[in-house]
């Protein structure tokens, strides 16, 4: 199986299964010089890993990464790594697999899953919780995303979930200090006290529901980007849409756009007190003619239910005869929340590929 790496200049590449001995990475193409710490990765793996509430899987892991070289301590500090500029290798043990869980369908095709692509593709799966298809490889994109947060001085990248199933925030009660008081990274109070009674009564019933996460970047420098096949936006949507079962991602108003007139749509412009333009609005998300403006980057990408549920779903098997499948196991009623750590990272990675290749290209930021 090829492409399991993407990036330009910062290239991220993933290895492991999610019932394998352990997941990891290489993350090729950082600069030297840049400071970080274990702790500051792992703060970010902890929002990402499961068994945290009642409304994720309830699979331990620890998910605690170990980084194996491309790094050397700082002096008199054991805890601040340097980057060196080699190939950084990431590895997060895997510890509390239960592949037995998944014998019932190892030739049987779960509907909505990539089982049957998989196979029709390469004439053999890993059925053990999906394999290398399980958002389990995510936790190592968290990491590597951890890393490219310190790339560019002064990004500063925070996600939420807007939405569940029909059920949407208040944009008018968003408050960003409110995503850390509740399991769903929910910047709406009162929406999050909604979203546990109607997750409750999904879980209960052995389904799921889908789930869109917004992700905001603030501190992206003016000019990065390149017209026609090197997009930032273009990049971030790549990134976004390869994270599992994400199935659309939009930019700025996205969407929304195709139902306003030009004048609604346009961002105007005026001098600001430095002499440099100043935008009055931001339906753009930040990004003119695949360029950063210097505005706030800001994506959304929609995630379909979790595949995997208790009821009885119609299918086939591996030698074509029908079957009703039933999924047993651990699995997250919206697999919604535990994709917004994910979300940012991959923006991270994104923002600081592109901050590298302008610089390469340009000379200067």
């Amino acid at each position: 199986m090829s492409y399991n790496t993407f990036g330009h200049m910062f290239r991220v590449t993933t290895w492991g299964e999610s019932h394998g001995v352990a997941i990891g990475g290489i993350v090729d193409g950082c600069p030297p010089g840049i400071k970080f710490t274990t702790g500051e990765l792992q703060e970010w793996l902890d929002k990402r890993k499961p068994g945290q509430s009642r409304f994720t899987t309830q699979r331990r892991e620890a998910d605690e990464v170990q980084v194996l070289s491309g790094v050397l301590s700082k002096e008199g500090s054991d805890e601040i790594l340097i980057t060196t500029g080699t190939p950084i290798s990431l590895k997060i043990d895997n510890t509390d697999q239960r592949s037995k869980d998944y014998s019932n369908i190892k030739d049987r095709y779960r509907p909505g899953h990539a089982d049957f692509a998989y196979d029709v593709k390469y004439g053999i799966r890993d059925y053990r919780g999906g394999g290398r298809s399980s958002a389990r490889e995510t936790a190592v994109r968290v990491a590597a995303g951890g890393i490219a947060r310190r790339v560019v001085e002064g990004l500063f990248i925070r996600g939420a979930l807007v939405q569940i199933g029909d059920k949407k925030i208040n944009r008018d009660h968003w408050d960003w200090d409110e995503i850390s008081n509740n399991p769903f990274f929910c910047p709406d109070k009162e929406m999050a006290l909604e979203w546990e009674t109607y997750l409750d009564h999904i879980r209960k019933k052995g389904s799921s529901i889908g789930a869109v996460i917004e992700i905001v970047a603030d501190g992206v420098p003016a000019g990065l980007g390149a017209p026609i096949y090197a997009k930032l936006d273009q990049d971030i949507a790549s990134h976004l849409m390869s994270i599992n079962a994400v199935k659309g991602v939009e930019i700025g108003n996205g969407f929304e756009a195709a139902t306003l007139s030009g004048e609604e749509n346009a961002d105007e412009m005026r001098a600001g007190n430095d002499g440099n333009p100043m935008f009055l609005s931001n339906n753009a998300g930040g990004i003119l003619g695949g360029i950063s403006t210097g505005q706030s980057v800001v994506a959304r990408f929609a995630v379909k239910p979790t595949s995997s549920i208790h009821t009885l779903r119609k299918s086939v098997d591996a030698q074509g005869r029908e079957v009703d499948v039933q999924t047993k196991g651990r699995h997250d009623p919206c697999v919604g929340i535990r994709a917004v750590p994910i979300g940012e990272a991959m923006v991270a990675c994104a923002i600081a590929d592109h901050y590298l290749m302008h610089r390469g290209q340009t000379g200067r930021i």
